[in-house]
């Protein structure tokens, strides 16, 4: 009898022992299981608040493009406008002064051959 004191103290003990772990596990499951909660409300709600500043960022994007297409089909009507009366310019002023345009645009010419010659004249390196 005086052995199985110890033998059974040393069983009570692992049982204690065994129980203490199992009961620290279900603990340390329970709060792992609230902070993963915690942090999917978390996540949830930062979704919730980024969606509308996407969405606002997303209009202003769209709004931002609109503008550049807009000024880009203005700019271009402009450029076209600005051509047309350019050219109808050029056609009255022609017509006015036939031949003073005929020289004016003789001599452009011959400034011009002259300037590609020398651009593409060879150079000596010496």
């Amino acid at each position: 009898m005086f052995e199985r004191q110890p033998l059974e103290k040393a069983n009570g003990l692992a049982d204690q022992a065994a129980l203490s772990a199992d009961q620290a596990i279900r603990s340390t499951q329970r709060v792992a299981n609230e902070a993963l909660d915690s942090l999917a409300v978390s996540v949830q709600d930062m979704r919730q608040q980024a969606a509308p500043l996407l969405n606002r960022a997303n209009e202003q994007a769209v709004a931002m493009a609109r503008r550049g297409v807009d000024a880009v089909r203005d700019t271009s009507q402009h450029l076209r406008d600005r051509a047309h009366r350019a050219s109808e310019g050029t056609v009255t002023y022609i017509r006015g002064e036939p031949v003073k345009s005929m020289l004016i645009a003789a001599a452009t010419g011959a400034a011009l051959m002259a300037l590609i010659g020398l651009m593409t004249r060879p150079r000596d390196g010496g």
